[in-house]
């Protein structure tokens, strides 16, 4: 029973490393191009929204991007359209992720985001549903299948949608010269926080000798 329990967890993660792969191979550069420069460009916030699995996708994106200095926050369908919507602006970005691109939750926020004039970029691997067709911008993000028998658990699907956002966010900091100085000021706290701090302490050493 063990063996064939290592075999299937090791089944897994080759199967997620492939679709990572998969997903390199096949970038629309297009398409990244353009968030990129959408998301750099911005002069409100970013705020991500997505259900489920989406969701947890989302909050992870919008983590990521502020520890760059890119403002954002996840927005809970739910609660959006029950006074959520309050929170965009017009200057802001709404990133919706829904794989199928059909989600009823996500695709009640979109035409109050359009009236308030949000810029809208649609996440999903339908190039024809209807968060793609209402959205600004469109990252295709498909994988061929997902790791379990039946083909159902948005597994490796959504680690190719962090592992491109993890992309983007590290593409932006090179681009912009992000720092450890300012990683510091924003992430002073747990391990991270005291290996930055120790090490600017002991640049500071070094330069008053």
């Amino acid at each position: 029973m063990f063996s064939r329990i290592i075999d299937s967890v090791k089944d897994t993660l080759i199967k997620e490393s492939e679709a990572i792969e998969e997903i390199n191979a096949n970038l629309d550069e297009e398409q990244i191009n353009k968030i990129v420069e959408l998301v750099m460009d911005c002069k409100g916030k970013i705020i991500t929204t997505g259900c489920g699995t989406s969701a947890a996708a989302a909050k992870k994106i919008a983590h990521t991007l502020s520890c760059i200095e890119c403002p954002a926050l996840f927005l809970s369908p739910s609660d959006a359209v029950h006074g959520g919507l309050g929170v965009v602006r017009n200057q802001d970005i709404v990133i919706v992720f829904s794989k199928g691109g059909e989600t009823q939750e996500i695709n009640n926020i979109i035409p109050s985001c359009k009236v308030k004039g949000a810029t809208i970029i649609a996440i999903t691997e339908s190039e024809g549903s209807y968060i793609a067709r209402e959205a600004d911008a469109l990252l295709k993000i498909k994988v061929s299948k997902e790791p379990d028998d039946f083909n159902m658990l948005a597994t490796s699907s959504i680690l190719a949608t962090i592992a491109v956002f993890d992309a983007i966010c590290i593409a932006i900091t090179r681009f912009r010269g992000f720092t450890k100085e300012q990683f510091a000021v924003i992430h002073p706290g747990g391990k991270v926080g005291n290996t930055l701090k120790r090490k600017n302490k002991e640049l500071e050493d070094v330069q008053d000798m």
